[in-house]
């Protein structure tokens, strides 16, 4: 691994979309250097909308080895099925007591532990319990195992993120990172020297369409304000939307974060005329 002994080295991926954003994260990390922790947010991974279980044992394939969530966590019906036995994936903690699943979990690392949190925002949301005594009693227990804690809060509203990512600082989270609106900021910092924060990290898919769903579907639903079923974009042109974190396994504090923001032409783009799984 690179990095120093104490450093645990962390890529984060925005909001993986459809075929288009599984394969381009694949291929990323098959070519990429090694990272001792790999999350990515999976929420819209299966056709756009959810998580099959396939989809989710391929990507631990890949080498992901925490997989958090959102909203459209619950739009595949399998879902319900297998997500008390996916002990790489976590939804939304917030969400009302007794919902399937589990909001946090504690992962081994070659460094160390390290302790994520799936949060959901409430500003433009679904309805759920609010984040703000939750998180901060989940927090408080994380870190009395492991000083390095994690947290992909799924928002909506920028002034929400902001605000909470300056309240988790506050507690000692190490990383901060904002989903869900799929249009990555330019705002990564360190804040007060201690917790990575970036308000968005972005997508990962097709960069053709509009935040990884297709043109023409998301332009006749603006046109005309009738719902119409959204498709996942197909086209020449993946994204991938990432953050690399270097967290100090003894302090939990952040030492580094980077912005990763690119395009890449597709090769035979996987035969994009094949049905979407």
């Amino acid at each position: 691994m690179t990095g120093g002994n104490n450093i645990i080295k962390i890529i984060f991926f925005g909001d993986i979309v459809g075929k288009p954003g599984r394969y381009a994260v694949r291929d990323f990390l098959e070519t990429s250097r090694d990272y001792d922790f790999v999350i990515a947010n999976v929420e819209n991974a299966s056709h756009g909308f959810g998580l099959t279980e396939k989809n989710y044992n391929e990507f631990k394939t890949y080498g992901i080895h925490c997989m958090t969530c959102g909203n459209h966590i619950w739009d595949k019906r399998d879902i319900y099925t297998y997500i008390d036995s996916a002990d790489c994936l976590i939804r939304p903690i917030n969400y009302p007591k007794g919902t399937k699943g589990a909001g946090s979990r504690i992962f081994e690392t070659p460094k160390g532990k390290v302790g994520v949190i799936n949060v959901l925002g409430r500003v433009f949301m679904n309805i759920v319990d609010s984040q703000w005594e939750i998180a901060a009693r989940e927090i408080e227990r994380i870190k009395e195992i492991t000083p390095v804690v994690i947290i992909d809060f799924h928002a909506e509203a920028t002034a929400e993120k902001i605000c909470f990512g300056k309240y988790c600082e506050s507690l000692g989270v190490s990383a901060f990172f904002g989903t869900h609106t799929h249009v990555q900021t330019a705002d990564e910092a360190i804040i007060n020297g201690k917790m990575a924060y970036i308000t968005d990290a972005g997508f990962c898919g097709a960069a053709d369409g509009v935040i990884g769903m297709d043109y023409a579907n998301s332009l006749n639903r603006f046109l005309t304000a009738i719902p119409e079923r959204y498709e996942v974009a197909k086209g020449n042109i993946t994204q991938i939307n990432a953050v690399e974190v270097d967290i100090d396994a003894l302090t939990g504090c952040a030492v580094n974060i980077k912005r990763i923001n690119f395009s890449k032409s597709n090769i035979e783009e996987e035969k994009v005329s094949e049905k979407e799984d």
